[in-house]
């Protein structure tokens, strides 16, 4: 138990230490947040926007500035955590293939790739939670943040699943900025005036979405809705896992059997 235990702290403080050489992704939690959300307080008006709370099961009317800004943020943490998640899978596979093939346990290796991502996400979805909050009052912040949170997570299994899959960053980064940019843009009635049709329920920000908006603007607390962003993190984490034991098996010949001692000899 203490064995491994041990094997996992070792793991996950080179997940951490992965994490805090990625400084360009720093850079993005701390600028492009506030940048990206002042933009939206700015340029976007405050005029009334109709929106299908599905949570409820009503049609709300909210305003289309404070709806924007929810969507804001919910861009940027999944385009950060997901950018966080492939760079980080994508640049050790090497060395995690390297201690998987001298005996390290590939377990620990992703479970400490799901601890960094806990810890990334929180962090990520309370400092944008603390962004909005500057600029108006959501009914339930701390829900908010939750909402927040899961999309992050649902975005950080894909990066995972990304860097463990693909050979080449460009094509990982341009599927998440693609994915995040689309998914948001379609559940934005503002931006898509049929965002309340069906088939939205099958993107990854859909749950985040209903629990971040019935979080600014109403008192409902969708429980279901917010486990479908760990459903979709629990998804591409179990592909990952397939993509990352196929990345990091031994392409070594196995030895052939000892053939066992003739009877009699000896």
């Amino acid at each position: 138990m203490r064995r491994a235990w041990r094997r996992l702290t070792t793991a996950v403080g080179f997940a951490l230490l992965e994490h805090a050489r990625n400084r360009f992704a720093l850079v993005l939690v701390v600028f492009y947040i506030p940048f990206w959300l002042s933009m939206v307080h700015w340029f976007v008006d405050s005029a009334p926007s109709r929106f299908l709370l599905r949570a409820t099961g009503r049609t709300v009317t909210v305003d289309a500035g404070r709806l924007t800004m929810i969507s804001g943020a919910l861009n940027a943490v999944t385009l950060i955590v997901g950018f966080m998640m492939f760079m980080s899978t994508f640049k050790s596979l090497a060395f995690d293939r390297r201690l998987a093939l001298a005996g390290f346990p590939r377990v620990p290796l992703l479970v400490a790739k799901v601890a960094a991502l806990v810890l990334a996400s929180a962090a990520t979805a309370a400092y944008a939670t603390a962004v909005i909050c500057w600029y108006w009052d959501p009914v339930r912040p701390v829900l908010l943040a939750a909402g927040l949170f899961s999309a992050a997570v649902g975005y950080g299994g894909i990066g995972i699943l990304l860097g463990a899959f693909l050979r080449h960053e460009l094509e990982g980064m341009f599927v998440i900025i693609m994915t995040s940019l689309l998914d948001t843009m379609l559940q934005n009635p503002v931006s898509n005036p049929g965002a309340s049709k069906d088939g939205v329920q099958l993107l990854p920000e859909y749950g985040p979405t209903q629990v971040s908006v019935a979080a600014g603007f109403s008192g409902t607390v969708p429980y279901g809705h917010l486990l479908l962003g760990p459903l979709w993190f629990a998804v591409m984490w179990l592909a990952a896992t397939a993509a990352f034991g196929l990345r990091t098996r031994s392409h070594l010949p196995k030895a052939p059997p000892v053939p066992a001692p003739a009877p009699g000899r000896g």
